[in-house]
């Protein structure tokens, strides 16, 4: 089991796993999820790396925030994080909503970030993902940003809420009934509901900062996208263009939560990667 420790950044109280030892690896997870999303990719990267998994501003065990839950904010927090541990580089990973403050750590902290992995989402409104949202983004895009909407209506059905992005297009191994319990836990009550929407609510502040980040500088430092069907692909047609030295992998057979769906076959990918080896194609049963 990785150690828990409360680390204050940016006037807020952090919840940290931390496992190993080695070279620095920070791991930043998404919605619904917190610092237990990455628990096998902890366990399988300990042996030769430091491995350090918040739980993001008002997510899961970390103090509450009021504000502080766009892009630019959150990769603060993770620079701050890295500081404070006494880190003077890292590799950093984001799936889902913590890929875009991933992208913006790096492309604002080439100095800091030695390697990036960027994973199942979206990267503002760069351009790429024209196929993907030819119909128009998920449905709970829209539902999320209302202010207020989504708490007031989910307030009592988190775990039913919850457990739809668990399960909806789950391929793989799924997710640990103990880590669902935990998710649910984490997200239930309107002010942990309202914190976990709040990102969906920054989405344009988060967008612009990309816009402005990518109109003055490229991405340098080695970067891996990943994804399953669709998001990866699109993922990737977006990283393309602003990125000098990009890896792009699909997993198949995969859902959206890769670290908890295909976890071996993510460490096939991560530890090369992170080693500064090619990375092979996804092998399927592996």
């Amino acid at each position: 089991m990785p150690e828990l420790r409360r680390i204050t950044v940016n006037g807020v109280e952090l919840n940290v796993a931390l496992a190993g030892s080695g070279p620095p690896v920070l791991l930043l997870h998404g919605f619904p999820h917190t610092w237990e999303l990455w628990r096998e990719v902890l366990a399988g990267l300990a042996d030769r790396y430091t491995v350090i998994a918040p739980d993001l501003r008002g997510f899961g065990a970390s103090g509450p925030a009021a504000a502080g839950y766009d892009a630019g904010t959150l990769a603060e927090d993770a620079a701050a994080l890295l500081a404070a541990l006494g880190a003077t580089g890292a590799a950093v990973a984001g799936i889902d909503a913590g890929a875009p403050p991933a992208f913006l750590l790096a492309m604002r902290r080439p100095d800091l970030v030695r390697r990036l992995v960027l994973m199942e989402s979206l990267i503002g409104r760069l351009p790429g993902a024209e196929d993907f949202l030819a119909h128009g983004a998920p449905w709970w895009f829209g539902f999320h940003r209302v202010p207020g909407l989504a708490e007031a209506v989910l307030a009592g059905n988190e775990a039913r809420y919850v457990d739809f992005f668990l399960t909806s297009g789950t391929l793989g191994d799924g997710v640990p009934a103990d880590v669902r319990d935990r998710f649910v836990h984490a997200y239930t009550g309107r002010d942990a509901l309202r914190r976990a929407f709040s990102s969906y609510r920054a989405l344009d502040e988060s967008a612009a900062q990309i816009e402005q980040a990518v109109a003055t500088a490229r991405l340098t430092v080695p970067t891996l996208a990943i994804g399953a069907h669709p998001v990866g692909a699109a993922l990737e047609r977006q990283l393309r263009p602003v990125t000098d030295d990009l890896t792009g992998r699909i997993v198949e057979d995969c859902g959206h939560i890769i670290p908890l769906h295909r976890p071996r076959r993510l460490l096939a990918l991560l530890r090369p990667f992170l080693a500064g080896h090619p990375v092979p194609p996804d092998r399927r049963g592996a």
